[in-house]
């Protein structure tokens, strides 16, 4: 394994002259940690700038930390909710760190962030001649798309033809040079790779593909990023007289539940959970299908997962994610849940959560209930997008359902989030977690190229330590510094 590519001189000069001439300025991942290191001029422009807008300085806010506001915004210590227990049902307390306020609207902006810019700095990758692909069920391409529009890079989305019309709206809206819609949903992961294979075999070095699934810059990003702000969180808000038990993470690409490996670092008796939908079991019971939650991939185990350090699989049913959508979304939802005593500044942010973020608080309340959690443990949980992105999914659900009303909402809330059971969970033990492990040959071997002995290493958890090494991203971040002064801004 070399997570630090060997340098290509030629390429690289080309890269940074490039960068001169748009005036970028690549942040670094100490700095995307830590958003008030970034440059006084930085931050001054970001003043002007929109979060979403196609303007360089906006690489700086691909961090948990903006301000949450759409124009204008400076940085903070990160965006959270806390669910009350009146929505829960539980006394444990459930925290979700909320993506919305990222560029693109979700945090897979940092995801390809952290596979793309050291590709860029050693020579590597070539914005001159060569695309960047980055094959998804939504998100990450988006993230993909929209790194490669601020840093003038070609990029390639590929996603299933039945994801939200809003992701193929917005990819078509900033210019990404081709989009391609693959067959399926959001549980066809394999033809994604499928064409990511023809691809290359059409174009060859043409191309560069970045595959969230197997891409540890994924997975590193999200160990510095998502694991040291929910800490930091914890550390400075709960924790006199509480502890950090559980973080729960849908696993798609298994970028995000790698933050549970930097959480067992700082509390070694946390509860890894990793979430998927139930119509699609691949964790719970190695099974197939198809489902309605968007942004988890399925029917594989990604190569970046380390399974030896999850502990809990919960499987959520999407009728109980996209119910909930309209109970958080309509105003009759939003007149019940008054009644159940949530506040209105919790309902305020309850119409924002995507639908990932739904399965994920889902899976928090069965991890509460099943370990029989109380007012002491507090559980973590990304949610990693906003609503922004399937307004039509609700009207889907209006015209297949019919309209919202009170008789519903109560029916949801007592269904849906009270009456949440701890049916359709897994508990790992080490037999458990090597099946799951084996069981990436088939994807991985197989299918992509890999071999058995790069697959006996993801068993080794000394290969985990070198891959989550500080040295790493340390060594990234000279590379950028070093990008960036012969860039002409030292």
């Amino acid at each position: 394994m070399n997570l630090i590519p060997e340098i290509r001189e030629g390429v690289l000069q080309k890269s940074i002259a490039r960068a001169r001439a748009q005036n970028i300025i690549l942040p670094t991942f100490a700095q995307l940690k830590d958003p008030t290191l970034a440059p006084d001029a930085i931050k001054a422009r970001l003043k002007e700038v929109g979060l979403w807008d196609l303007d360089p300085a906006n690489l700086f806010r691909i961090t948990w930390k903006n301000e949450p506001v759409a124009h204008g915004g400076g940085f903070g210590e990160g965006n959270w909710i806390e669910f009350p227990p009146a929505l829960t049902g539980v006394d444990a307390t459930i925290v979700g760190i909320l993506g919305e306020w990222f560029p693109t609207g979700a945090h897979k902006v940092g995801a390809a962030y952290g596979c793309l810019v050291p590709r860029l700095v050693t020579g590597t990758f070539d914005p001159d001649t060569q695309k960047a692909v980055w094959p998804s069920t939504g998100n990450y391409c988006r993230g993909g798309a929209y790194d490669c529009a601020l840093l003038s890079c070609p990029a390639v989305a590929i996603l299933p033809e039945g994801m939200s019309r809003e992701r193929f709206e917005w990819l078509r809206e900033i210019g990404t040079d081709e989009i391609i819609a693959t067959p399926g949903t959001e549980s066809n992961v394999k033809e994604i790779y499928d064409k990511c294979w023809e691809l290359r075999h059409e174009r060859g070095d043409e191309i560069v593909v970045f595959n969230q699934f197997e891409e540890f810059g994924n997975a590193i990003w999200h160990y510095q990023m998502t694991g040291s702000i929910i800490d930091e969180i914890f550390q400075k808000h709960y924790a006199e007289g509480r502890r950090l038990s559980a973080y729960v993470s849908a696993t798609g690409s298994a970028g995000t539940i790698a933050a549970g490996d930097y959480l067992r670092t700082e509390h070694p008796g946390i509860r890894v959970v990793a979430t998927e939908a139930l119509q699609c079991p691949t964790l719970l019971q190695f099974g197939f299908g198809e489902h309605r939650i968007e942004g988890i991939g399925d029917k594989h185990i990604p190569w970046i997962h380390n399974v030896r350090n999850t502990n809990l699989v919960a499987a959520v049913d999407d009728e109980q994610t996209m119910q909930l959508m309209r109970l958080f979304s309509e105003e009759d939802g939003h007149a019940c849940l008054r009644r159940e005593g949530v506040d209105d500044d919790t309902i305020a942010v309850l119409g924002d959560i995507g639908i990932s973020g739904l399965c994920n608080l889902v899976a928090s309340i069965k991890t509460a209930r099943y370990y029989d959690m109380d007012g002491r443990d507090v559980i973590f949980t990304p949610i990693t997008d906003s609503m922004e992105l399937y307004q039509s999914r609700m009207q889907e659900m209006k015209e297949s359902h019919g309209p919202y009303n009170a008789h519903l909402a109560d029916q949801h809330f007592g269904r849906y989030l009270q009456g949440t059971t701890t049916d359709h969970l897994r508990e790992l033990g080490y037999a458990d977690q090597k099946a799951l492990h084996n069981f990436k040959y088939f994807t991985w071997v197989e299918q992509q190229g890999r071999t058995s002995d790069e697959l006996r290493q993801l068993w080794d958890e000394d290969f985990w330590r070198e891959v989550f090494s500080q040295d790493v991203v340390d060594e990234w971040d000279r590379l950028i510094d070093a990008f960036n002064t012969d860039g002409g801004y030292g």
